[in-house]
């Protein structure tokens, strides 16, 4: 009865409230992941690449023993635009690599604030109250931080609920892909 109250208390929405904020940071850091792989398009490197291959074409164009000269220095402006590029494409792989470090740290920080919030806010009290048949072996692993103990059922803590929220995201999100 005692962790009845317990759960009417802190209401009957915790262990849904925990879940989904953990699905919520384990999407935000997918997407992070998936837009720092993706990088972004340029116009300006758009425009260098179209600039290179036109500066080729010309060259090509230019194959006879008379237009030699003016081939090869298209063939060495094409070749500084490379390089160009190259830089161009360095700084700006740089540039968002710190950011997307940056909202990693930030993402990271929040996630930890959120979840000692949480750990604090629900500490000692039962997040969930489960039959104990139904989780046999690790009744008292799921039970810790909770403080007490029901006739036959289990009360889960919410570092146990953390935890197993974040394995079950975390799996899920390997199968679906966004």
């Amino acid at each position: 009865m005692e962790g009845e109250n317990l759960i009417k208390d802190r209401g009957f929405v915790a262990a849904p409230l925990t879940f989904f904020v953990v699905v919520i940071f384990q999407l935000l850091s997918k997407r992070l992941d998936q837009l720092k792989k993706k990088g972004s398009k340029n116009t300006r490197e758009a425009e260098l690449r179209s600039e290179i291959k036109q500066l080729l074409r010309e060259a090509t164009a230019l194959s006879q023993p008379a237009t030699f000269a003016q081939a090869a220095k298209l063939r060495r402006s094409a070749a500084t635009k490379e390089k160009e590029l190259a830089q161009y494409l360095e700084q700006q792989n740089k540039e968002i690599n710190l950011s997307y470090d940056l909202y990693g740290k930030v993402l990271f920080a929040s996630k930890v604030v959120v979840y000692v919030i949480l750990v604090l806010w629900f500490w000692r009290t039962p997040i969930a109250i489960i039959a104990k048949h139904l989780v046999q072996p690790f009744g008292n692993l799921l039970s810790w931080g909770t403080g007490g103990h029901l006739t036959g059922h289990v009360m889960v803590g919410i570092i146990p609920w953390l935890i197993l929220s974040t394995r079950v995201s975390k799996y899920v999100y390997r199968f679906v892909e966004f």
